[in-house]
């Protein structure tokens, strides 16, 4: 079962590359992804980790929650379902 990482507080400059070969260092990561706004196509700032195995997920929250990626402390905790607007 797969296990989703929020991580906040990602630099501009970031890439989903970046982001991904950061925390593959913790286990298999399945996908990385920044959010990027629609129009501009510029990074809001946060993005998910999905890694396949829930025990590396777990180990890269503890490990990277306050790491310096590109020069910002990420902010990495479990993702929660998107609420109805």
């Amino acid at each position: 079962m797969s296990k989703k990482l929020f991580i906040g507080n990602i630099a501009w400059t970031a890439s989903d590359e970046d982001l991904k070969a950061l925390f593959s260092q913790h286990g298999e990561v399945e996908e990385a992804i920044i959010i990027t706004d629609r129009f501009s196509g510029r990074s809001k700032g946060f993005g998910f980790v999905t890694f396949v195995n829930d025990a590396d997920a777990l180990s890269a929250l503890e490990a990277l929650n306050g790491h310096d990626l590109n020069g910002r402390e990420i902010n990495v905790s479990e993702a929660r379902p998107q609420e109805d607007r």
